[in-house]
């Protein structure tokens, strides 16, 4: 009996030797290794940021005419009602301008009087406008008399110049 059990163990042995030697090694598999792929998309560059919204427009002194006077006259010509209705369509477009009627005489007259016939003169302007529609609030009047010639000189074709109603935007 003692052979048979050497046999049986020896025979056991070489079992468990052949099951944990001879048996297949697991190796964990390696993921398989992709490059990236790379479409036109990814090498492209990004687009450049929108460009900035356009600036807000503005109403600036040279769009507006300037509206010419008979002498020692401050009712308005119809060439000067031509003028205040183009202007008064760009006044429209910018409903927030607040303008500055200044009213100009010529060099003859004395300082008080042309004071006060520039007076009358941007208030004629200022009423023709208002008749249109426009707000009196964002129309101001001043007098310059003859303290402000446009065009120096001491004939009809410089006096006719100076005796005018100028627009200046004082604020939008």
């Amino acid at each position: 009996m003692k052979k048979f059990a050497w046999i049986t163990m020896i025979g056991l042995a070489l079992v468990a030797l052949t099951l944990t030697s001879c048996g297949k090694k697991q190796v964990a598999e390696e993921a398989p290794v992709t490059q990236p792929v790379v479409t036109p998309a990814d090498t492209a560059t990004p687009p450049p940021p929108p460009p900035p919204p356009p600036a807000p427009k503005t109403l600036t002194n040279e769009q507006l005419e300037v509206v010419y006077f008979d002498f020692d006259k401050y009712n308005l010509r119809p060439d000067a009602k031509s003028s205040l209705d183009r202007n008064f369509a760009l006044l429209q477009e910018f409903p927030n301008a607040i303008v500055e009627l200044q009213g100009h005489c010529d060099e003859r007259g004395t300082v008080e009087y042309n004071l006060a016939l520039g007076e009358r003169r941007a208030k004629s302007v200022q009423t023709y406008l208002i008749g249109l529609g426009i707000d009196p609030a964002r129309l101001k009047t001043v007098s310059f008399g003859k303290e402000r010639p446009a065009v120096p000189g001491h004939d009809e074709s410089a006096w006719a110049k100076n005796r005018r109603c100028e627009f200046h935007v004082l604020s939008q």
